[in-house]
């Protein structure tokens, strides 16, 4: 039987980290990964109060975009982007977490410019050097920010990462302050202000929210384990 119950605990969650770190709990979104759950689950949970999804892959998001379409649902896309699939999304998502090369960089603000749309993008910084992982490298993210930052109908939010993956979240935290950093650096380099850091997902969102995360997404704390 689904209740709101995880939604609550993850709440509490979130506010705690947020006063360990001297931050307001607005100051951070709470994004529910909703890649393989079902349109009831996330109906549901925009009952309990959710109203920021994130889906991984076009095929899947278009379906659910349109059984959810009553909904007023922001919703953000967070996987890897193939440019051929960007047609599909550009007039329904809010924000893209994951640009990460020129191609799509060029495709998004074409498709952009044709419905009249500045789409909000984060640029997703691969910051483990991982050759499984997209991600534009650490050491790339000033010369991709530049051309991001030419383009007319693209409007830099941030940056995004996908740390390597630990047991003990702990680990993690050198990761997300290299991302916090870089924002920093970005900021000062271009008279930037980027308003989103995209880092921390169920296993170590506190220690992302502790480092400067503004959006966590979160899956299995929310909707149980997947397959």
């Amino acid at each position: 039987m689904l209740d709101c119950s995880n939604l609550e605990r993850v709440e509490e969650r979130i506010t705690k980290a947020c006063e360990r770190s001297g931050r307001k709990r607005e100051d951070v979104i709470l994004l529910g990964a909703t890649k393989t759950v079902k349109p009831e689950v996330i109906r549901h949970f925009y009952g309990c109060g959710l109203k920021v999804f994130g889906e991984n892959r076009v095929q899947e998001f278009l379906k659910k975009y349109e059984e959810l379409k009553d909904l007023n649902i922001e919703w953000h896309f967070i996987g890897r982007l193939q440019s051929n699939k960007v047609k599909y999304i550009i007039d329904k998502v809010e924000l893209i977490h994951s640009l990460d090369r020129e191609s799509l960089l060029d495709e998004i603000e074409k498709r952009a410019g044709k419905i009249n749309k500045i789409q909000r993008v984060l640029l997703e910084v691969n910051v483990g050097a991982e050759e499984t992982k997209g991600g534009v490298l650490p050491e790339e993210v000033f010369s991709f920010t530049e051309k991001v930052l030419s383009r007319k109908n693209i409007s830099l939010e941030g940056l995004m990462t996908i740390p390597p993956y630990e047991e003990d979240p702990e680990k993690s935290r050198k990761y997300f302050v290299l991302l916090r950093e870089l924002k920093e650096k970005l900021e000062e380099e271009f008279s930037l202000k980027l308003t989103h850091l995209s880092m921390g997902m169920s296993n170590d969102f506190e220690i992302a929210i502790e480092e400067g995360a503004t959006i966590v997404r979160i899956g299995t704390l929310l909707f149980g384990e997947r397959g």
